[in-house]
């Protein structure tokens, strides 16, 4: 019998559209063959079943299809930010059961805040730009602590959010209060990162048949601008990305074997990208993005297709490997 899939995605964040081009791809490039698919849209009104715009019982996580009810079987989760990558879907779908293709409610809560999970990569001995946190409360305190105490350039993010929204590369000290206001438009908390000057790099990394797998590492490459900002990650033409990424196999065994034990470490699910800024050739670790963008402009897809994959292939097996802590 065919498993009723819901694509899930929308979301409460700037990430918003970002999701929606993942989610329809992920429907487009689907075999129907073993699933019925299904676009469900998490908004902040409720949940929906689109383009019928049919509502989501949450009790069951269901929905009436033709007269009949129809319960999900499996969840392609590919919504970008909350609450698809923090762990909030994560845990009501363990409530109910339902498996799903990207890491559990813990290690979503983790990785979706970037300053703890360099804390515990930390004790994992893997190389990374030293940071603080930032609030409002603290914010003056941290500003002056900051400009005594790191070189520049800086980078500003907020701590909890991702596709490059609210960040700032700070040339010059006077401009810190301003990109920490930035960043807090988008979370309560920022990070502070002293900038690292090298090649930035991607890796993807997923679980295929129990065995941990890495997808061709990519070179991100900005050209006019300062770093991989939103306007530079989604707008066609504004970088390079280039796979496989043309740097010395000795960078590239490193990369490859960080990823690994960054995904075994924070006991990652599904497929996972993680972000380096390789210098003096050691990768030094950014972000980990447990819900990477799938959309036509995204790395992972393009990643999937080096490898010789069809994004079918690369997306069934997902399926495939979809889980849940019940």
């Amino acid at each position: 019998m065919k498993k009723n899939v819901a694509v899930v995605c929308g979301g409460y964040t700037a990430e918003r559209e970002i999701s929606l081009g993942s989610g329809d791809v992920v429907i487009r490039n689907l075999d129907e063959s073993p699933f019925n698919v299904f676009k469900v849209v998490i908004d902040p009104d409720g949940w929906f079943v689109e383009p019928e715009h049919i509502p989501v019982d949450m009790a069951d996580f269901s929905f009436l299809w033709t007269g009949n009810v129809v319960k999900f079987d499996l969840v392609f989760n590919a919504i970008h930010g909350s609450p698809g990558e923090d762990g909030k879907l994560q845990g009501y779908l363990d409530m109910m059961g339902v498996p799903y293709t990207n890491c559990g409610v813990a290690t979503s809560a983790l990785t979706f805040n970037k300053f703890w999970t360099k804390q515990v990569l930390d004790n994992h001995q893997i190389p990374m730009a030293k940071g603080r946190l930032v609030n409002k409360q603290n914010a003056e305190a941290m500003e002056q602590e900051i400009s005594s105490q790191f070189q520049l350039p800086l980078f500003v993010k907020p701590n909890n959010n991702g596709s490059s929204f609210g960040v700032s590369k700070v040339k010059d000290m006077r401009e810190l209060s301003k990109a920490i206001s930035e960043a807090l438009k988008y979370d309560r908390e920022a990070l502070v990162e002293e900038g690292i000057s090298g090649r930035e790099v991607t890796c993807g990394v997923y679980r295929h048949e129990g065995n941990i797998k890495v997808l061709p590492i990519c070179e991100v490459v900005t050209g006019k601008h300062d770093f991989f900002d939103y306007t530079a990650k989604y707008t066609a033409g504004e970088s390079d990305e280039i796979i496989p990424a043309p740097i010395p196999e000795t960078e590239a065994i490193k990369v490859r074997n960080y990823s690994t034990a960054i995904y075994e470490a924070l006991n990652c699910r599904g497929v996972v990208r993680i972000d380096y800024i390789i210098a003096n050739g050691v990768p030094h670790f950014l972000e980990v993005n447990t819900v990477p963008g799938l959309s036509e402009a995204s790395i992972v897809p393009k990643m999937a297709k080096t490898a010789g994959m069809t994004l079918n292939e690369f997306f069934t097996g997902l399926l495939d490997g979809a889980s849940c802590d019940h």
